[in-house]
């Protein structure tokens, strides 16, 4: 085994218990990367698959995200082999006369995103970034960063790129653009929401960009600009307080976060804000110890899996190198924006996030609803499994898999989700968690992409979708755990067959499976998962979607119920189920002996202990 090799073995078995453990994983992740420069330093080219920018700009994205870990780094005080290249790229990149120049840019351009790290470095460590440079080399820094006030950014968390290189120019003493500045926070302000959440966008959606973008820079800002902007400082930090209290509920006692919408290949940057709630002093609704435990059992989680290449190089993908679920905007450098999650190595030794005693998540109620985000998170305390039950978005946009990554009605830190490999079949569209629907004998399957109307009431989600004009289904979904129970109101013009998924198991070693007219259950270490038809379903089976479908496991099965639907209205009940216990029994899954009675206003349910539930159809 190579030394390269074994040093990537080391990043598993650190402990990462104290601020020298997360340096440490941090060399070791830097360490593969010079070879992988380009001559002059300005470009980090660590794979050839394509992006929607050329080549080169993939080249100048990969340069910069690796500041995201060197900057912290070295305002804390710490240095790096790779600075002394940092140094000769940016010479080089920002030179209009050399060949490596990291160009004129375009509006909305990949190269507007990379620039903010700059400012954030010209913030935090001017004597290492902009002092080593001559006067003409400071000129090309700033006269190539400042074409970002020349350009537009798109209207979501992109604004703050343009704030956070203006804030750093201010900061180094560099004239900046003011009125745009001003101008883009309070845009950022229209985008927020409630108890801490924004959206991406107006009308966009809440995902890890809320944490890992809006906060994490509004949180940079907040510490920056304290004293000359106490006021809006303030009011970043007290919405960061807001989130916590209902981000806390993402992540499992394991250290795993759930995985749910897009950029995931950005992996441990999931615990970005936790550190940036350090970094600003944040009067944390946390403990100190809750924010350390939060950041380094993440850590310990995703050095676990195996997501280098044989080179030590992070992969595009989530659990493991996956091309299948990326986005068109993931080049082979981007997931080294995951290094944001270092930003603690800014903080002193005797900081209290470092001098605390690392501490578990708090006690959390087994259902909280977090109707910003349009989200039910289901706790399960023995287990420790968490899932995000969802009500869907009015929205929708055109980043890839849209519907498989904000539209399934479960999301699960266990089982993950699949996104469809491609249009054919059950098994190339890997509907796990969804209700799919295709025209009689088509086999081409449509799922929820965008809903016409949602709501949460205590653990019952619905919402209303058409995926076609004349067909309406109006979905309830009853949260739990380890069962949950969805209901479907079909109101269809044409012919259709149905397919409804159930959690996706991976299938690695023995696999215990039963389907039977109603039921389809599979089983194994990783857990089981099953299915249970209740009203109107006509069949069921195990489906064997295509390799490297799901983020978590390349290999799945997911339980399904099939029917065949005529023009009318049609009602589908099912129970679905997954918990991850290992099972070396099918008896391991509880009996979930349901009857549901579809009324002329409500819905009753009843369990086999005579337990009743009435939910409103109105």
């Amino acid at each position: 085994m190579s030394d390269l090799l074994l040093k990537y073995d080391s990043l598993a078995a650190n402990p990462l218990k104290s601020r020298e453990d997360m340096i440490s994983a941090l060399e070791r992740l830097l360490d593969p990367l010079p070879p992988y420069y380009s001559r002059g330093g300005a470009r980090l080219e660590v794979g050839k698959s394509g992006a929607s920018y050329p080549a080169a700009i993939a080249g100048m994205e990969g340069f910069s995200r690796v500041l995201w870990g060197l900057v912290p780094l070295m305002a804390g005080g710490g240095s790096s082999h790779l600075w002394d290249i940092v140094l000769d790229g940016i010479r080089h990149g920002t030179d209009p006369a050399h060949e490596e120049y990291w160009g004129e840019v375009a509006d909305y351009d990949q190269r507007l995103v990379e620039m903010a790290v700059f400012g954030f470095a010209l913030a935090l460590i001017p004597e290492r970034i902009w002092e080593p440079l001559s006067p003409v080399e400071r000129d090309n820094l700033y006269n190539w960063l400042n074409q970002i006030n020349a350009h537009p950014c798109y209207d979501c968390n992109w604004l703050f790129f343009n704030v956070l290189v203006n804030v750093g120019f201010r900061r180094a003493g560099l004239d900046d653009d003011a009125e745009q500045l001003e101008n883009n926070l309070k845009r950022i302000d229209a985008f927020y929401l409630e108890d801490g959440w924004y959206s991406d966008g107006i009308e966009g959606h809440c995902d890890y960009y809320v944490p890992f973008a809006f906060h994490y820079y509004g949180l940079l800002y907040s510490r920056i600009m304290s004293e000359e902007d106490p006021e809006r400082s303030r009011k970043f930090q007290k919405r960061a307080q807001a989130l916590a209290a209902d981000f806390v509920a993402w992540f499992a006692p394991d250290g795993s976060a759930l995985p749910y919408g897009r950029s995931l290949t950005y992996r441990f940057s999931q615990s970005a804000f936790w550190g940036a709630m350090a970094y600003a002093g944040v009067d944390s609704p946390l403990p100190a110890g809750v924010l350390k435990g939060l950041v380094l059992r993440h850590l310990r989680w995703w050095f676990r899996k195996p997501i280098f290449d044989n080179g030590g190089i992070l992969t595009i993908g989530y659990a493991y190198p996956n091309l299948a679920m990326a986005e068109n905007y993931n080049s082979p450098g981007s997931p080294y924006w995951a290094l944001k999650a270092f930003l603690p190595l800014a903080l002193p030794e005797d900081d209290p996030f470092w001098a605390a005693e690392e501490l578990p998540l708090p006690e959390m109620p087994a259902l909280i609803v977090q109707k910003p985000a349009h989200l039910v998170l289901a706790r399960d305390e023995a287990s420790g499994h968490v899932v995000a039950f969802n009500s869907g978005h009015r929205g929708t946009n055109e980043h890839t898999h849209t519907s498989a990554k904000y539209e399934k009605f479960a999301y699960s830190t266990v089982f993950g989700f699949s996104v469809p490999r491609a249009e054919w079949g059950l098994s190339q569209g890997a509907f796990d968690s969804m209700l799919a629907l295709s025209e009689r004998g088509d086999n081409l399957y449509r799922v929820r992409r965008r809903n016409m109307a949602t709501s949460i009431q205590d653990n019952v989600l619905h919402a209303v979708w058409k995926p076609w004009a004349d067909v309406e289904v109006r979905t309830w979904i009853v949260a739990g755990l380890p069962w949950h129970i969805r209901i479907h109101r079909i109101e269809t013009a044409r012919p259709l067959d149905a397919a409804e998924g159930g959690f996706a198991l991976g299938v690695e070693g023995e696999l215990l499976k039963e389907t039977g007219p109603d039921l389809a259950i599979a089983a194994n270490g990783y857990g089981i998962s099953g299915v249970r038809g209740l009203l109107g379903y006509e069949a069921a089976e195990l489906v064997w979607p295509n390799a490297n479908t799901n983020v978590l496991r390349p290999r799945t099965v997911i339980p399904a119920l099939r029917a065949s639907l005529q023009p009318g209205v049609r009602w589908l009940a099912a129970a679905v189920a997954g918990d991850p216990a290992p099972a070396d029994s099918l008896a391991a899954l509880p009996a979930e002996r349901l009857n549901v009675t579809i009324g002329k206003r409500d819905i009753a349910i009843v369990t086999c202990r005579g337990d009743e539930m009435f939910i409103a159809m109105d």
